[in-house]
């Protein structure tokens, strides 16, 4: 025996027939695997090894024949069948079998003649390769695949064999071999005493998904070329799997291609190749759900694919059709705009991605599957944005893309950098930078949203593109105001504010106002507030939530500047409009200021009414910050007018909210509304102030959050 390799994928020759070879010297990762199969093996139960080529069949089965525990019941009755090497005739497979067992028939027509043989002791047999005898396309194979079954049901004998089809026998027992684990797979690169940086190492080795003859090759070629880690790492970023090559018959291509050529791929037809590059291209694979949409074309679609799952060049993977790695990455088409079947497939893709459904409307099932394969939409964009860099359609896709996944599975995107690289005059640049910004908003990251939206100004000016400017100063203005930027939010705003008034928009023109005011506010400009207030005021034709709201506002500038009369006045006249809205969280803010504003009249029946009707309204309004709010203004009554048990009633129930949130699985919301009432309570930000027993009330309120664990140890003490 010559191994023409070392590890994995072994090619073997034999000198005389039934010699054995011997165990493979690579062989890591499998111990509980092998135990498995000899207890199965000294039960007689025979066994099918299925697994896609280079996996390790072979190298499992070799290990079986010489495991101690094998030899000691079978002895020198262990026989290897290399079927590979054989014709797909049943008489060519009966001679061979009959030499390696050692019987003396020389022609045998049948199993019959060599049942007397094969029946007188026990025995151990391997058929490695057996897809190549066992393709049900071969003429032959139904009398092989017959006497095989034959044979296994032989009391005396354990069978075992190895395919990349599963195509077997219904009484083996059926074992697909897995991939490495991370510690096997760098065990198996370290053949060559290899000792590199093991984290670049470990990261290709997962990138070949832990594939055993891959690795094997991938150690060899390193060996032999005497590449450092470096440069190995500058041949994989250049070359993927094209590196794993020896010769022909040493490569991964060789492995692949013989999967390629068998009967049984063949008889697909011609579009099985094509279909094997769409699911190598795309990183999920292909879903089971969309293959009717994908390749309405392709007759018999899904029987080819449950094929491809026979042959092993394929697997089933959460609702997938995928493929290992390096198989992937050897089938993917190499140059995608050339891929006719491909490319159909990424008009479907993208056609899809323009319909723009929410939840819980119709037809948003069909769009639902974007958010399930956004990993495939990535990559696809990724390459065809390269391809197609100065085409719109490519880059409308890639916004309309951001856009579902922002409405509906936000996350990080791969894109950004290829959507600021555009040029500036691109048509489709200033619509996918506001759509990566918005992803940059929703994870919190101010200064970078600042970065992009400023971006977006200057390349909508450069447009002339009133409107969108508006929109972005509108936005700049948000983020400055929550940055603590208030002179650049104010002059943002104003701006907007003044090119709706140019424009004549007057609706437009006291939002952006009405916008203004809590900035004027925060900046200590009440005078200029109480005129951007009024003014917002004389815009508005209609009433209704925006002048609610502007009402609203300009009752707050009173009351901050201790006008209380028209304080309470404009927060009344705001709730004449809203209440037959049902507009319940203005209702609550509403309610709640007129509560603070009354306090300080001493009408406390009026302000228990108006704390009353702020928590109802919160409550509809699903507004947990201003419930708590309002149940902490209701606790600072009671605790003035010493009802303490009513006071702590009230904090209780606030712990109650944040402990809803929790249970909710907002834990991050519940700890940020007690972040921001310990915060507004110690800083002292709301209008009302409290006397001594409002502040020990606040101590105590603050007591009980810590009790219910929602602040750490030292803060309790």
């Amino acid at each position: 025996m010559i191994p023409t390799i070392k590890g994995y994928g072994v090619s073997l020759e034999f000198s005389v027939p039934g010699e054995l070879p011997p165990p493979p010297g690579i062989f890591f990762g499998r111990t509980k695997l092998i135990e498995r199969i000899v207890d199965f093996a000294e039960r007689f139960t025979s066994i099918a090894l299925v697994g896609a080529g280079g996996i390790g069949k072979t190298s499992v089965a070799l290990t079986v024949l010489h495991d101690d525990r094998i030899k000691h019941r079978f002895g020198d009755n262990r026989r290897f069948v290399r079927c590979d090497e054989l014709p797909a005739s049943l008489p060519h497979f009966l001679r061979q079998l009959s030499k390696t067992v050692g019987a003396s028939v020389e022609n045998p027509e049948d199993l019959t003649s060599l049942q007397p043989f094969l029946s007188s002791k026990d025995m151990f047999i391997v058929l490695d390769n057996a897809e190549s005898v066992l393709d049900p396309q071969e003429v032959n194979a139904k009398d092989i695949f017959g006497v095989v079954e034959e044979l296994s049901q032989l009391s005396n004998i354990c069978l075992c064999i190895t395919s990349r089809i599963s195509t077997v026998p219904p009484d083996f027992k059926w074992l697909y071999i897995p991939t490495l684990s991370t510690e096997a797979a760098c065990d198996t690169y370290r053949i060559y005493q290899h000792r590199e940086r093991s984290d670049l190492i470990k990261n290709i080795l997962k990138q070949l998904d832990f594939h055993p003859l891959s690795i094997t090759l991938l150690a060899t070629v390193t060996h032999h070329n005497r590449w450092d880690t470096d440069r190995l790492a500058r041949e994989w970023d250049g070359r993927r799997t094209d590196v794993l090559w020896i010769d022909h018959s040493k490569s991964l291509a060789a492995a692949i291609e013989v999967s390629l050529s068998s009967l049984m791929f063949r008889e697909l037809g011609p579009d099985a190749r094509d279909l094997l590059g769409v699911v190598a291209f795309f990183p999920q694979g292909v879903d089971e759900n969309n293959i009717d949409r994908l390749f309405p074309t392709i007759a018999g679609r899904k029987k080819i694919f449950d094929k491809f799952c026979a042959l092993s060049l394929a697997y089933h993977s959460d609702g997938f059709i995928t493929m290992l790695a390096p198989i992937r990455d050897y089938l993917s088409p190499k140059d995608p705009a050339s891929a006719p079947l491909l490319c159909s497939n990424k008009e479907r893709y993208f056609t899809r991605l323009s319909v723009h459904v929410e939840p819980g409307k119709p037809g948003f099932e069909e769009v639902r599957w974007i958010t399930s394969e956004d990993v495939n939409f990535e990559h696809l964009l990724d390459v065809f944005t390269t391809i197609d860099a100065t085409s719109s359609g490519v880059w409308d896709a890639c916004r309309y893309f951001m856009g579902h996944l922002f409405s509906h599975k936000a996350r990080p995107v791969t894109l950004g950098r290829k959507i600021e690289a555009l040029a500036d005059n691109h048509p489709s640049k200033l619509e996918c930078i506001i759509s990566l910004s918005l992803f940059v908003q929703k994870v919190g990251n101010d200064a970078e949203y600042k970065r992009l939206l400023t971006h977006a100004l200057g390349l909508s000016r450069g447009r002339g593109d009133d409107h969108m400017i508006t929109l972005i100063l509108g936005d700049l203005s948000t983020v400055h105001f929550r940055m603590g930027l208030l002179k650049e939010g104010i002059q943002q705003a104003k701006e907007a504010s003044e090119i709706y008034g140019r424009l004549s928009k007057p609706a437009e023109q006291a939002d952006l106002l009405a916008f203004l005011i809590p900035l004027y506010l925060k900046d200590n400009q009440l005078d200029v507030a109480e005129e951007a207030a009024s003014h917002a005021i004389n815009l508005i034709s209609e009433k209704g939530e925006q002048l609610c709201r502007c009402h609203h506002l300009l009752g707050i500038i009173h009351q901050t500047k201790g006008d209380f009369e028209k304080g309470i006045h404009h927060h009344k006249v705001a709730l004449t409009i809203a209440s037959p809205l049902n507009l319940f969280s203005l209702l609550a803010d509403i309610h709640f200021s007129l509560a603070q504003l009354l306090f300080y009249q001493d009408m406390f029946d009026d302000v228990n009414a108006h704390i009353a009707q702020a928590k109802l309204d919160a409550t509809n309004g699903n507004e947990a910050l201003l419930l708590t709010y309002a149940l902490g203004f209701q606790a600072s009554i009671w605790c003035a007018q010493r009802r303490l048990e009513e006071a702590k009633s009230e904090a209780l129930r606030a712990v109650d909210v944040l402990k809803e949130l929790e249970a909710a699985g907002e834990m991050e919301l519940a700890m940020d509304l007690l972040r921001r009432i310990d915060h507004d309570s110690r800083e002292n930000v709301t209008p009302h102030e409290l006397d001594d027993d409002g502040e020990v009330l606040a101590t105590v309120l603050f007591v009980v959050f810590i009790d219910s664990s929602y602040s750490d140890g030292a803060a309790k003490e």
